[in-house]
């Protein structure tokens, strides 16, 4: 019995004829991923609570790094992003969402800091003199 579907629609060919091999993940790198995760997040959280650096500058510095590094993991072992992929257009995706990030990231930064400095009182004298 022969079949009228083209081969591309055939069940039975593998995808990655035409360029497209997919990755769709093991347990063992989902567990990777889980685990690069929550080292990653915690981090920065006892960063923080652990008061580890005097400088909040650095400490501000060291979590943006952390939160960059785990959106790349996401992206990696969750979503399968790689150069093999899709004719290699998820790393160009994966280089996209970094730039992004940055961009966010960078923005968010300047933002609050303007606000800290033209918003919120300086000193405690001022607070004195406030209406």
């Amino acid at each position: 019995m022969t079949s009228n579907t083209p081969a591309h629609e055939n069940a039975h060919e593998p995808h990655h004829a035409h360029g497209h091999e997919a990755s769709h993940g093991s347990f063992k790198s989902y567990m990777t991923g889980f685990v690069l995760s929550i080292i990653l997040t915690a981090i920065p959280f006892w960063l923080v609570m652990g008061d580890v650096f005097s400088s909040k500058a650095l400490t501000v510095a060291a979590i943006m790094i952390f939160g960059t590094i785990q959106i790349v993991v996401h992206m990696i072992y969750f979503l399968h992003m790689n150069t093999k992929s899709e004719g290699g257009w998820t790393m160009m995706a994966l280089i996209f969402t970094i730039v992004i990030v940055a961009i966010a990231l960078a923005g968010s930064l300047w933002v609050m800091h303007h606000l800290n400095a033209n918003m919120m009182p300086m000193s405690p004298e001022m607070m004195k003199n406030m209406p």
